[in-house]
């Protein structure tokens, strides 16, 4: 059910006069639809057809949170009348999958041990846990399906007087933790629920540091949400752990830093017993966390302290710096560059500095801040022995190539470890606009080749990039029949891949040999008959100087070969009434 427009929600909450006591209306609707007969004897199955008890779902996670706010005398008495019975009631389990989704994955059980007691904590009803608590046979430290208390309940959720109430009995255990391993504490330190978490802790039997199965305690689960009521509470106690590890080896601290809470990495930076430099599993210190999520005002903060290492790698040998280049922040590059003990080349495990990251990325900002610095290495090369300017030209980032072209001491022409240099890297990739922009240099060698392509123009017509092979050979110096590894030349590649826009484009070249054999003495046409190329076997049949009939080192030539593959359609080409010469 849903307003028809949203002026009626606006007109409904400009005229709260308009309804006499609605919540108590609305917790009675719901009490007397949940204690009606055909509600009873729904089971769980039932739930899975959610459009025939349409009601049931808001009934079950809401009437507590309307009779919290109204409780009459009517409700009250709707209320013990379900919550009586309420272990064996289709709305136990309703509110448990709706209060317990998405971070409960497991189904919950038909039957879920969820009592009264349970739901009057979960809602954080004072009147109803009072007296359902002295109600005889009443288990008040019972365990549900999920190993919660009614306590843990109430501390989830935030009800500080029913945290009270409960706390206040000799046969209630504050440290019983659920099935994660969470007590009443840690439950209340992850919401954030600072009142319920100083009544805990007023209890002289309430252990402070008592992590989750993740190893996690109240401390770092407060310092990961960024709850600084909690963490302040806690800090406050002597016997709390501000170093405490998590099961990924990351303290409080480097929590708050990984979120990027300002508050709590003050707090506890202001600790003399908390290192700042201490890092997780993955080798990263607080810096390192706070640096790879961009987080400025933690990064300054943290640099503020004398001791804080700003040049620590992590498990991949990447120091802050690095990890801030990879994504692309600006501000917290500029913040470590200020530092004059900040190494702006360092390379990490794959020979990457913080420019070639940089450059990858295309982060032309963090690429301008780290050129303006004298002393960054521009050719630095990666473990591919690819420089920057190659990693830029791969990747298509037109602006930060031309960042990098204006500096003089960049080499244009330095090949990587295939010998391929940042014009071939353009080539490959098809990036049309680099290519262009690294032509315009009169220092850019167009022909140089590579380990396997034998060059730009041979690697841009192997993929059938017909803008960047136009670009190629628009230039004079450009040699449109250099061969490859394997003796194939620009058009002999093109014609291998079927790419037809390129062999045309090559073949009103008049220096190109479109008979030219490969290392295998087979022609274009040949390997396009072969892959079944029928458009290429046409252009080419077209040619007066190609051989239709030239064998191959094996002795085949490009007809039978093409008809022992099935292909029809390219045999019927080189019929002799087809063939535009014998």
């Amino acid at each position: 059910m849903r307003l028809i427009h949203y002026t009626v929600q606006e007109y409904l909450c400009s005229h709260p006069d308009l309804f006499t006591k609605p919540h108590s209306i609305l917790a009675e609707a719901c009490l007397t639809y949940l204690n009606s007969p055909q509600v009873k004897n729904l089971t769980s199955h039932s739930l899975q057809d959610s459009q025939s008890i349409a009601f049931l779902k808001y009934s079950a996670r809401y009437w507590g949170t309307h009779a919290n706010r109204d409780l009459t005398d009517s409700a009250r008495a709707l209320a013990l009348v379900l919550l009586n019975q309420y272990e064996d009631h289709i709305s136990a389990v309703s509110l448990l999958d709706q209060a317990l989704t998405p971070s409960y994955t497991r189904p919950i059980p038909t039957s879920p041990l969820f009592s009264g007691l349970h739901c009057a904590s979960f809602f954080g009803i004072v009147e109803l846990v009072t007296v359902l608590i002295k109600a005889e046979g009443n288990k008040v430290d019972q365990q549900d399906c999920v190993g919660r208390t009614p306590l843990t309940w109430a501390a989830w959720n935030g009800h500080e007087g029913v945290v009270k109430i409960l706390l206040e009995r000799n046969d209630i255990d504050p440290n019983r933790p659920d099935k994660n391993n969470r007590t009443p504490l840690v439950c209340a330190a992850i919401t954030g629920h600072a009142g319920v978490v100083k009544s805990l802790l007023e209890r002289g039997d309430v252990d402070p540091n008592r992590p989750d199965k993740d190893q996690t305690g109240p401390l770092g689960w407060a310092a990961l949400r960024g709850h600084e009521g909690v963490v302040k509470l806690l800090l406050q106690r002597g016997d709390v752990n501000p170093d405490h590890p998590d099961v990924y080896d990351r303290t409080p601290l480097g929590c708050a830093a990984l979120k990027g809470h300002k508050g709590v990495v003050k707090l506890l930076l202001e600790r003399r017993d908390v290192d700042p430099n201490r890092p997780d599993m993955n080798d990263r210190t607080p810096l390192g966390c706070a640096a790879v999520e961009g987080h400025e005002a933690v990064v300054k903060l943290l640099l503020q302290r004398g001791h804080v290492d700003p040049n620590r790698p992590d498990v991949n040998d990447r120091t802050p710096l690095g990890c801030a280049a990879v994504e692309g922040h600006e501000g917290v590059v500029k913040l470590l560059l200020e530092r004059g003990d900040v190494d702006p080349n360092r390379p990490d495990k794959d020979f990457e500095g913080p420019l070639g990251w940089a450059a990858i990325g295309g982060h032309e900002g963090v690429v301008k801040l780290l050129l303006e610095r004298g002393d960054v290495d521009p050719n630095l090369p990666d473990v591919c022995d690819r420089t920057p300017l190659g990693s830029a030209a791969l990747k298509g980032h037109e602006e930060v190539l031309k960042l990098l072209l204006e500096r003089g001491d960049v080499d244009p022409n330095r090949p990587d470890v295939n010998d391929r240099t940042p014009l071939g890297c353009a080539a490959i990739a098809g990036h049309e606009g680099v290519v262009k922009l690294l032509l315009e240099r009169g220092d850019v060698d167009p022909n140089r080749p590579d380990k396997e392509r034998g060059g730009p123009l041979g690697w841009a017509a192997f993929q059938g990039h017909e803008g960047v092979v136009k670009l190629l050979l628009e230039r004079d110096d450009v040699d449109p029949d250099c061969p490859d590894v394997y003796s194939r030349t620009p058009l002999g590649n093109a014609a291998l891949e079927g790419h037809e826009g390129v062999v045309k484009l090559l073949l009103e070249r008049e220096n190109v040999d479109p008979d030219r054999l490969d290392v295998d003495d087979r022609t274009p046409l040949g390997n396009a008959a072969r892959n079944g190329h029928e458009g290429v076997v046409k252009l080419l049949l077209e040619r007066q100087n190609v051989d239709p009939n030239r064998p191959d080192k094996h002795c085949d030539t490009p007809l039978p070969y093409a008809a022992s593959q099935g292909h029809g359609r390219i045999v019927q080409l080189f019929q002799p009434g087809n063939l535009l010469k014998p």
